[in-house]
């Protein structure tokens, strides 16, 4: 891919992500275009269905989301990496609450993602908890794959995510993350 035709995928992303945020998947293509500094045109010529776009999307920001987890584990101990990742898994999914029901709709178009996520993210946990475990700072031990799914779960239990609703999320999560410490569970 050219350059220039590399940033503006960039561009398309970055606005798609702010604009499903903002007013969710169904948003009008003509506002992610502006938003990029395109025309609908090259936006739909880099992703011909909205399934492309939203997919593309949520790919680049599971991307994000496993290469924090580097960066995490070489500055801090294992616990704190896996607490510190989590809570940056946490937000990822809060803040894409519009994805998740396009992504959950039953369009074979987003089929190909529940192999990426679990090809991604769930060995990126599963490396955190290794850690953790050996350390000794996790005595419990849990599948990655249910782990991710029960953050997500909480992070969707309600309506749009605010100020106080994402920190009723980032208290439940630590609580979840807190039971992992915790002596006599099994």
């Amino acid at each position: 891919m050219r350059a220039d035709a590399r940033q503006n995928v960039d561009a398309l992303l970055e606005a798609a992500k702010a604009v499903f945020a903002e007013s969710g998947v169904d948003a009008p293509v003509r506002s992610i275009a502006e938003r990029a500094g395109v025309g609908v045109g090259t936006l739909y010529r880099h992703f011909p269905l909205r399934s492309d776009l939203i997919s593309a999307v949520f790919r680049n920001e599971m991307d994000a989301c496993v290469q924090a987890a580097e960066a995490i584990e070489a500055e801090y101990p294992p616990g704190e990496a896996l607490d510190r990742w989590i809570m940056r898994y946490t937000q990822f999914v809060a803040t894409k609450r519009g994805l998740a029901s396009a992504l959950h709709s039953g369009d074979p178009a987003y089929e190909p993602l529940a192999d990426y996520f679990s090809t991604h993210l769930a060995p990126t946990l599963d490396r955190l908890l290794a850690a953790a475990t050996q350390s000794g700072d996790i005595v419990v031990a849990v599948d990655a794959s249910d782990f991710l799914r029960a953050v997500a779960n909480l992070c969707h239990a309600g309506g749009p995510i605010g100020a106080e609703e994402w920190r009723r999320a980032e208290r439940i999560v630590m609580l979840l993350l807190a039971g992992l410490r915790a002596t006599g569970i099994d």
